[in-house]
């Protein structure tokens, strides 16, 4: 082989050997996980503290109302009453209706007795059995408008707001009162949709809340089902480890992770 020729050689050789260490290179860097989500997007997460039950109750029947026990802030039990409307209308409608079916009823049984006998035809019967239920279905229509008179507590907690006062008139699906649950406590969160990656239910963090200016030992209680397409976020709720006494639902702060994946 000519000089040229060995030097050329000599060239491909090292070229080959230089090259070696950077495909490796390359290729390692390809399989070295990144870090699921930076420090600094998990320590601005926002969050929001809110009840676990909340509602609005309404009116499911025409009146006056004649009693509101409970103010505002102030703390009920579960079945406890909270509006009471003036129900003096519907509860002689629903006298009405009883005495007409003891009426119904007793001509049925009559008839049946009479059948016995055969003194009395099978449709004849067959009608005052009929007009008997008919006037059992009304009472108990009647029945359920009397109990719509009292709306009572779903749940213990406390009044969030009286949306109506004493002595007002309401009709159905009026707004009467709003409530919440506060005996158990959770954090709102959203986080990018990057922290699956090491995010899974039991995870610890802090809570910073404003408004008392403490941070609160919690845990990840449930992750959202889907992520948003759009900001590539996705819901969590944690719980307070122990649900504190000075915090409210409302209250807004900021959540931080102890750990980050590396």
């Amino acid at each position: 082989m000519t000089r040229i020729g060995w030097w050329l050689a000599g060239g491909c050789v090292m070229s080959v050997c230089l090259l070696i260490p950077i495909v490796m290179a390359t290729a390692g860097s390809k399989s070295d996980p990144k870090p699921a989500s930076s420090a600094a997007e998990l320590s601005t997460i926002r969050g929001l503290v809110k009840a676990t039950a909340q509602a609005t109750l309404a009116s499911q029947v025409q009146g006056r109302i004649s009693q509101l026990p409970f103010k505002e802030g102030q703390r009920f039990q579960k079945g406890a009453l909270l509006v009471s409307l003036d129900c003096s209308k519907y509860e002689a409608e629903l006298a009405s209706v009883q005495a007409e079916y003891r009426g119904k009823k007793k001509i049925y049984d009559n008839n049946l007795r009479l059948a016995k006998h055969h003194a009395v035809g099978d449709l004849e019967l067959a009608v005052s059995h009929t007009d008997a239920e008919k006037a059992f279905a009304s009472v108990k229509v009647a029945q359920v408008t009397v109990n719509g008179c009292t709306v009572r507590a779903p749940f213990p907690g406390r009044v969030v707001k009286m949306i109506v006062n004493e002595h007002e008139n309401v009709f159905p699906n009026d707004q009467l009162i709003s409530l919440l649950d506060d005996s158990l406590l959770e954090i709102e969160l959203i986080l990018p949709s990057k922290s699956l990656a090491w995010l899974k239910v039991g995870t610890s963090f802090e809570y910073a809340v404003d408004e008392t200016g403490l941070r609160y030992p919690a845990v990840v209680q449930d992750i959202g089902a889907n992520v948003d397409p759009a900001s590539q976020t996705v819901k969590v709720k944690g719980l307070f480890r122990t649900q504190p006494d000075n915090v409210l639902a409302g209250m807004s702060g900021t959540a931080s992770f102890a750990e980050l994946p590396r």
